[in-house]
């Protein structure tokens, strides 16, 4: 069968446009694209991670790192971005095998506390509170955004003007997101995260001819794996919420489900027909975070050179409701006034692709959740999809207020990306067990991503013990 022939039954059996994408029927199978060019006919799903994670990490936290801590841990930033990625890979694979997401592999690694509900799923439940700062967070930059250029009652960043563009943007992103597409959020994504990245990397590879230059002395200086104490607090911030963090680690594996990963491997009849099939779509799965975690690199280390060009040396640290104006001022240094005006669309585009991406993704996690904990069958269709119908509304309503009641963005993506770094920990757990007991041998036969599991799973418990120690009041630094 050819790979044309292959797009063709593809698109005609896309779960997105099927009943039910959680229901692996035999008729869905297809085999595999055998070339690179072919796969990349099949990406999505990481394109939809990086709209979230540019928005919320790279665009926030990671300017803010470089702008307290100059280019010192520009290590820090290749890291954080490369190092959890492996476990990515590997809870992805579990949900490719086993045709479940991954809220449902945590519900198998016990003790059972409530329903069939692990502790993992608990800790969850736990983590996506915390998370409602640093979606509120997001949301309140791309009003911020909206209220700079098209002030409509009173100061630009007043309560009044806030408000406004705040329902305004629920109103939209609500609408466009209660049909359930993911064909919807997969688009939108893919045209914010490539506008926003082409003007971010044109601009830091522009900085040397400016009057805020770089030097080589400075990037080999950011290479040195020197950490200043004052910086600790900001840097682990950085770590858990650039790059791929333990939401989307776990949102991600329901994409790949919607975009018809484990659809076209079919139901585990044991055959090797079967077995072949999942070997090509895991391979898919892999360019499509390859490509995912490339975007992600590259914005990360676009935005903290910036940071540390730009805002550093004036001694400018976004904060507060000025975050937009202060991150603003990177452009508008270089660019003069039209810098402003790039740097507002661009940022807005971005922030809204993660608020569209967290609307469309976080529903379909509590529903997962609220089925796993035994209110409702996860494969009753109709009740399903009426459950994130009413959460799509629901979420962002409640993640606006945070931000209204606080309306400090950069704190509130900094307490998120804290809960986020021990929730990696859970997932690591996961990951492992779920490795040993449910994945068979031939698909972990490569020692080069073993290896590179371990050493991804080191990294974040030693990311979680630190975490934990900041919430009980024992971290080390600022």
């Amino acid at each position: 069968m050819t790979e044309q022939a292959n797009t063709r039954i593809a698109v005609a059996g896309d779960p997105a446009n099927n009943e039910d994408p959680y229901h692996l029927d035999p008729a869905d199978a297809i085999e595999p694209p055998t070339t690179f060019r072919g796969r990349l006919k099949y990406l999505g799903p990481g394109l939809v991670i990086s709209a979230a994670v540019v928005g919320s990490g790279e665009l926030i936290t990671t300017t803010a790192l470089g702008a307290k801590a100059g280019f010192i841990l520009l290590w820090l930033v290749i890291i954080s971005t490369g190092i959890k990625v492996w476990v990515q890979l590997e809870l992805a694979q579990w949900t490719i095998l086993a045709g479940k997401p991954a809220l449902e592999g945590y519900s198998n690694v016990g003790p059972r506390v409530f329903g069939r509900a692990g502790w993992i799923n608990l800790l969850w439940v736990l983590m996506d509170f915390a998370k409602v700062l640093q979606r509120g967070g997001i949301i309140g930059g791309a009003v911020a955004c909206l209220s700079l250029a098209f002030p409509v009652i009173g100061e630009p960043l007043g309560l009044p003007s806030l408000i406004f563009w705040t329902v305004l943007s629920l109103a939209v992103v609500i609408s466009l997101l209660l049909t359930n597409k993911y064909s919807v959020v997969e688009r939108l994504s893919v045209v914010a995260v490539v506008l926003f990245t082409i003007i971010t990397v044109a601009l830091a590879l522009a900085l040397p001819f400016t009057g805020f230059a770089y030097s080589t002395a400075d990037i080999a200086g950011g290479l040195t794996f020197a950490l200043p104490v004052g910086a600790i607090g900001f840097a682990i911030a950085m770590f858990g919420i650039t790059g791929v963090g333990a939401d989307e680690m776990t949102t991600y594996t329901y994409w790949c489900i919607e975009k018809g990963y484990a659809r076209y491997v079919g139901p585990d009849d044991g055959s090797p027909e079967r077995a072949r099939r999942a070997h090509g779509w895991i391979r898919v799965m892999r360019t499509d975070v390859l490509v995912s975690w490339i975007i992600s690199t590259i914005c990360t280390m676009s935005f903290y050179v910036i940071g540390a060009a730009i805002l550093h040396p004036q001694n400018l640290v976004p904060s507060g409701n000025d975050m937009i104006v202060t991150l603003s001022s990177m452009y508008t240094s270089v660019m003069g006034p039209a810098g402003y005006w790039i740097f507002i669309v661009g940022a807005f585009m971005v922030l809204f692709s993660t608020f569209i991406a967290s609307t469309a993704s976080v529903p379909r996690l509590w529903a997962n959740t609220a089925s796993i904990l035994g209110f409702y069958d996860w494969t009753n269709l109709a009740t399903r999809k009426r459950i994130i119908r009413v959460l799509t509304v629901v979420f962002p309503i409640i993640w606006a207020l945070s931000y209204l009641v606080i309306q400090s963005p950069v704190l509130m993506v900094q307490i998120g990306g804290i809960a986020s770094g021990i929730f990696l920990v859970a997932v690591v757990i996961a990951v492992w067990h779920l490795r040993k007991h449910q994945v068979a041998p031939e698909f972990k036969s490569n020692h080069f991503f073993t290896v590179m599991l371990g050493v991804s799973s080191f990294a974040v418990a030693a990311l979680g013990i630190y975490s934990a120690l900041e919430i009980l009041g024992l971290g080390i630094g600022a």
